[in-house]
């Protein structure tokens, strides 16, 4: 197959997984599965949606990073087996990554949604020793709208409060082409997680900046026609600038918003350099 063609062809490949074609589709087709171990279904709360997977390192690491990654979907779709490909991107380089599911529009809203994320994110760090992790070195991670979820438990300490916790004991946060200030909503399904016109300034992360929160790492894609990239992580960028925190910000030429996490996968490499931005951070 011509170099060209092959790479039209993974990156439909990687759009086909994203879009949730298949939980063990193309994408997650062409990783590899022995470089690492899996833990799976595993019950983070009493109910159906509350599942996580831990993907671990082959060889027990010594003060491994924990990576908790949460996948994105407009907030009303996704599941966890169709992001093998973080998973493994992580695991083989060293770092325990756990990827849950949460309940989802429109059976429940924006709030629901992040309580089910921080009590994942308990269940990673009260299970940061059994997998071989070191509690100090968590990470939270997401792309798209489970870029938002990461950024309002890094950054509004509510969420991890209820279950003890507070956002200054995490190592760091990563947000891969996410939305962070998205007032007035336009988008259906967006609108119907937020519950809009009703939807309070309080549901956006760049309200809740200050300078307390988690050092960050902002990755997207220069011409994102999905999540504006300039208004959400160059502005959110800024304001953690501006309140002191150290952050780092890189926008990606040749990918979009589907194809830039999508690079973290084996054959998507050559894409970006995403999962070397990810790992030297989460490393550091």
């Amino acid at each position: 197959m011509p170099l060209l063609q092959r790479r039209t062809f993974l990156a439909a490949a990687g759009g086909a997984v994203l879009s949730g074609c298949s939980a063990t589709g193309a994408l997650n087709a062409l990783v590899p599965s022995g470089t690492y171990r899996a833990e799976e279904g595993i019950a983070y709360g009493p109910l159906a949606r509350q599942r996580l997977d831990a993907y671990l390192p082959l060889q027990p690491v010594a003060d491994a990073p924990l990576v908790v990654f949460f996948y994105g979907g407009s907030w009303s779709s996704g599941e966890r087996g169709s992001y093998r490909f973080v998973g493994e991107a992580l695991a083989s380089a060293g770092i325990a990554t756990v990827i849950p599911d949460y309940r989802l529009s429109p059976q429940v809203q924006w709030q629901e949604i992040l309580r089910d994320c921080a009590a994942a994110t308990d269940w990673a760090a009260s299970n940061a020793q059994r997998l071989g992790a070191a509690p100090r070195r968590l990470h939270l991670m997401g792309h798209s709208a489970g870029a938002y979820n990461a950024a309002m438990l890094a950054l509004d300490a509510r969420w991890l409060r209820q279950h003890g916790r507070d956002p200054r004991e995490l190592a760091g946060w990563i947000g891969v082409a996410g939305p962070y200030d998205f007032l007035p909503i336009s988008d259906p399904a967006t609108r119907r997680a937020f519950g809009w016109p009703g939807t309070p300034r309080e549901s956006q992360p760049i309200a809740h900046v200050g300078p307390q929160a988690p050092r960050t790492l902002l990755l997207a894609a220069r011409d994102d026609g999905t999540v504006h990239p300039q208004r959400n992580s160059g502005g959110l960028a800024q304001r953690l600038r501006e309140a002191g925190v150290p952050v780092q910000l890189e926008f990606f030429e040749g990918v979009n918003h589907v194809t830039v996490i999508a690079a973290l996968a084996t054959p998507l490499r050559h894409l970006a350099p995403v999962r070397q931005e990810v790992l030297q951070f989460v490393r550091a």
